[in-house]
C-alpha cells in the first residue's frame, strides 16, 4: 500500500510540472515563480523593460560631402604691370575707357520693360581674326565690372581650341564648360574657381572635346545658359569666344547671349573680314563694336586730362 501511494504521490506531481510548463510556455517560457526568483537575484537587470536596437539605417543619417568651388589667387601686381586693369588701379585712360564701354552693356543688361534683353547679362566678347586683344578686352572688361559695388562677374574662358584667360591670369585649368555640357555628372558649380577678387569667378573651358560646336548647340548647353542667366539676377557673365573667322563656336556661342563686343583692331581689321564676322554672329541681336590698339583722339581736348594721363 505504501508502494502504490508512493507512486500516485510521484504521478500527482509530474502532471503538476507540466501544467506548469505548459502554461510558462504560453506566457513566454518562463514561469512568474522563476521571474520573481530572478528579480530577487538581479534586480537591476529586470527593472526596465528591453528596447529592440533600431537599425542601423535609421540609426545613421546619410550625409552628402558639401561642394566647394576652388579659390586661388591671382596676381595683381604682374597683372597690372601688363596692363590690365585690377581692384587697385590708378586712374587712367583705359580704366576710363572700359568704364564706358561696360556702362553701355550693363543698361542694356538689366534693362526693364520694352527695353529687356532676353539674356542680356551673357555678354560675347569675340573678333574676326585671332590677336586682335579679344582677351584683353575681355579681362579688362570683367575686371572692370567686378569694381561694381552691386554686382558679381563670371569670367568664361569659351576659347576652346586656344584657350588664353586662364593662361593670362596665371591659373591651372582644370574641368570646365565643355565637360559640364558632356558629362550629367559635372555640376557647374563644382567647375567655378572663385578669385581673391571678391566679385570675380572664372570657369575654365574644360578639355578639347572633337564635337565642341555640336555640344554648345545641345540642348544641355540651352539649360545651362538659362540657369547661369537667371540664377543670379546680379550676376553678368563673359565669354570670351574663338575669333568667329578661325571657329564655328563663335556663332553657336551668339545664339545664347544677349550681347556681343565685337574687338576690332584698328587699322588691321579689313572691311570684308568684319561684314563677313558680323554675318557669323548675326544670331545675336545686339552687338557693339570696340576698337582696340588705336591711338586716334577725336578732339583737340585730352580725354582724361582731368585725371592726369590723357595724350593727343
Amino acid at each position: 500500500m505504501d508502494l502504490i501511494e508512493k507512486a500516485a504521490r510521484k504521478l500527482k506531481q509530474s502532471s503538476r510540472q507540466s501544467l506548469v510548463e505548459r502554461a510558462a510556455g504560453k506566457l513566454g517560457g518562463v514561469s512568474s515563480a522563476e521571474q520573481k526568483a530572478d528579480v530577487a537575484e538581479n534586480p537591476v537587470a529586470r527593472a526596465a523593460p528591453a528596447v529592440a536596437p533600431e537599425p542601423a539605417a535609421a540609426a545613421q543619417t546619410a550625409v552628402s560631402p558639401k561642394k566647394t568651388s576652388r579659390r586661388v589667387e591671382l596676381d595683381l601686381k604682374s597683372l597690372k604691370e601688363r596692363g590690365f586693369l585690377t581692384p587697385d588701379t590708378d586712374p587712367t585712360m583705359t580704366a576710363e575707357e572700359f568704364r564706358i564701354v561696360k556702362r553701355s552693356l550693363l543698361l542694356n543688361a538689366f534693362a526693364k520693360g520694352d527695353a529687356a534683353i532676353k539674356n542680356g547679362n551673357l555678354i560675347l566678347v569675340t573678333s574676326a581674326q585671332p590677336n586682335e586683344g579679344k582677351t584683353y578686352c575681355s579681362i579688362n572688361l570683367a575686371m572692370s565690372v567686378a569694381s561694381e559695388q552691386d554686382l558679381t562677374v563670371l569670367l568664361v574662358d569659351a576659347d576652346f581650341s586656344k584657350p588664353e584667360v586662364l593662361n593670362t591670369l596665371g591659373v591651372t585649368g582644370g574641368k570646365g564648360l565643355v565637360d559640364v555640357i558632356s558629362e550629367t555628372g559635372v555640376d557647374l558649380s563644382d567647375c567655378l574657381i572663385r578669385t581673391n577678387i571678391p566679385n570675380l569667378s572664372i570657369l575654365p573651358a574644360g578639355r578639347q572635346h572633337n564635337l565642341t560646336p555640336e555640344l554648345l548647340a545641345s540642348e544641355r548647353m540651352g539649360e545651362i545658359v538659362e540657369e547661369i542667366a537667371t540664377r543670379y539676377r546680379d550676376r553678368v557673365i563673359i565669354f570670351d569666344s574663338p575669333p568667329s573667322l578661325a571657329s564655328s563656336a563663335a556663332s553657336v556661342l551668339a545664339l545664347h547671349v544677349g550681347q556681343c563686343l565685337f574687338v576690332v583692331e584698328a587699322e588691321k581689321t579689313t572691311d570684308n573680314d568684319l561684314k563677313e564676322a558680323l554675318s557669323l554672329i548675326s544670331g545675336c541681336e545686339h552687338v557693339n563694336l570696340l576698337l582696340n590698339k588705336t591711338r586716334f583722339s577725336g578732339s583737340n581736348s585730352k580725354f582724361g586730362s582731368y585725371y592726369g594721363y590723357g595724350y593727343q
